[in-house]
């Protein structure tokens, strides 16, 4: 299969202008069908059904079924990123938090599930997802930690890789094992890795 460029998604052919709400219904039913009956299953006659439109409005956006869930996909991933303030500890936090919404949110396990069950179908979808959602985050918590080591409260010899996939991981195998998520959840898991990691704040150095 042709690798296909994600840019191409949002490209737009000439003609009339397009109507963001009827881009969001179609890129939204694009997204509940995939997380519902995966990419393979799915069809274009029933993404117009679920938004309400025709199959040539669709087409004429999006050319093929590959490129409209790719455009899905890069809609989901889309998200307003939390500030930075440059405290270790709160920033973690809201990292987690951020991210916790992000993947819990309607559809979004099921939608996690197709692209890791259609990795050898389509890897594009599961490439879309590491490159818009994955990566970005994972660069993030990397540099809050980075940070933190610059500014000595971390050992110079902290595996900060080893960290992120345990704040990452924390949060899959929580749902996983069907636990509920504490209000404090986010909290309790970045003060325990900061713990495993030696956090040392300004007031530890000093005293």
């Amino acid at each position: 299969m042709d690798e296909i460029d994600v840019s191409t998604a949002f490209s737009r052919a000439p003609g009339r202008p397009r109507e963001p709400q009827t881009d969001e219904r179609i890129l939204d039913a694009a997204l509940r069908l995939m997380a519902q009956q995966g990419f393979v299953r799915m069809s274009m006659d029933m993404v117009a059904t679920e938004a309400g439109v025709t199959k040539p409005t669709i087409y004429r956006r999006w050319p093929s079924k590959i490129e409209l869930a790719m455009a899905a996909l890069v809609a989901y991933c889309d998200v307003t990123l939390p500030t930075v303030v440059g405290d270790t500890r709160t920033d973690l936090i809201t990292e987690l938090e951020h991210f916790r919404h992000a993947i819990l949110r309607p559809n979004g396990m099921s939608l996690l599930g197709t692209v890791l069950a259609e990795e050898h179908e389509t890897p594009e979808l599961l490439a879309a997802f590491r490159k818009y959602l994955v990566t970005p985050r994972r660069q993030r918590l990397t540099a809050i930690l980075a940070a933190a080591q610059t500014r000595g409260e971390l050992s110079a010899n902290a595996d900060i890789g080893l960290a992120v996939n345990m704040l990452v991981g924390a949060l899959y195998a929580q749902y996983l094992a069907a636990t509920p998520f504490t209000e404090d959840w986010c909290t309790r898991v970045v003060d325990a890795v900061l713990v495993c990691l030696g956090h040392r704040t300004n007031a530890d150095k000093a005293g």
